[in-house]
Parts: structure tokens; C-alpha cells; sequence
């Protein structure tokens, strides 16, 4: 949920976008995956609706592709943003979407020091989505977090977001 709000509140920023995030609730225990949701538009968004057919999807965990379809109801052309080194080879069998996978385990570990990796997946998604720039990132985790881990988070996002940005120009994965 975390990193829909930053995601949301970075887009905000941006332009004159408007973004509305959420959490679904299924099961609620300690542990059990979280679903969340961020609409954008360029005008208020008065649907509090879930999202059905995401143009964007975003997995922390590439674990979760034992148990739940991640690319359900992704619109054709989509990008499905992962939590992995590479790009499972069950995803990119499929046709339509397009697979971007960051190691922000790695990137979290390293500027982190903690396998939190919410701000690195708000960084890939915003370089991925091309909609938001660095600068908007920057504002939205300083105005999330507390000021004694933003920085940190800020690098996380950086980090991320500059692999995700030479990995859509071609120049390759920054592993």
C-alpha cells in the first residue's frame, strides 16, 4: 500500500494528473499478499472502483507467481513491473504484455540495508510508466517517509528507476 500511495502522490505531482490509490482486502493476516490499486487521470477520479484492467501491474514478491495470475485483466500492451533479476520465463511467453524485471531485493539490500523494497518498485514504475519524472519521486517519498529515512529511500527509488530507464532505452539490465 505503501508504495501505491508514494506512486500516486509522485504522479500528482506531475503535470496535471490526478491519482486516487487504495488497498483491496481479502484474508487479512500477517503475511498474506496485499493487493493495491492506483488510478490516474487527468481529470478527478470519482470511481472508487477496483481496477479490473490494469495497464500497469507491479510484483514485490515473484513469489507470488506460484499463486495468483499477476497478469490477469492486463490490457494488451501492458507492462508488468517484477521483483526478480530476470524475467520469468513463464511471463514472457506471453504475448501483449511486456515483462520488467528489477533485482529491488538487491537494490534494497545494498542502500537499505533491509530487503524493503517498496521505494526501488516506485522508482521502476515510474520509469516503466513514464509518468512521473525523478524529481516528483523525490517529493513524494520526502512527504511519506520520515526525513531520517527518506534519503535512503530517495536512493533506493534512484537507483531503480535508472535501471528501468537504460533497461527501456536497450541498453541492457544493470544487474
Amino acid at each position: 500500500m505503501t508504495a501505491a500511495k508514494v506512486f500516486g502522490l509522485a504522479v500528482s505531482l506531475y503535470g496535471n494528473n490526478y491519482a486516487q490509490s487504495f488497498p483491496a482486502f481479502g484474508v487479512e493476516r500477517r503475511g498474506a499478499p496485499v493487493l493495491a490499486f492506483t488510478k490516474i487521470d487527468t481529470v478527478p477520479i470519482l470511481d472508487r472502483s477496483q481496477v479490473y484492467e490494469p495497464s500497469f501491474v507491479v510484483v514485490l514478491d515473484a513469489g507470488l507467481l506460484q499463486s495468483v495470475d499477476v497478469t490477469a485483466g492486463l490490457r494488451p500492451g501492458g507492462k508488468l513491473v517484477i521483483n526478480s533479476s530476470e524475467a520469468p520465463a513463464e511471463l514472457l511467453a506471453r504475448e501483449g504484455i511486456k515483462v520488467i524485471p528489477v533485482n529491488a531485493t538487491r537494490i534494497a539490500l545494498d542502500i537499505l540495508g533491509r530487503p524493503i523494497t517498496n521505494t526501488a518498485m516506485v522508482g521502476a514504475l515510474c520509469a516503466a510508466a513514464g509518468l512521473a519524472g525523478f524529481s516528483s519521486i523525490e517529493k513524494a517519498i520526502a512527504e511519506v517517509f520520515p526525513a531520517k529515512i527518506a534519503a535512503k529511500n530517495i536512493d533506493a527509488a534512484r537507483r531503480a528507476y535508472d535501471e528501468v530507464t537504460a533497461l527501456e532505452r536497450g541498453e541492457g539490465l544493470l544487474l
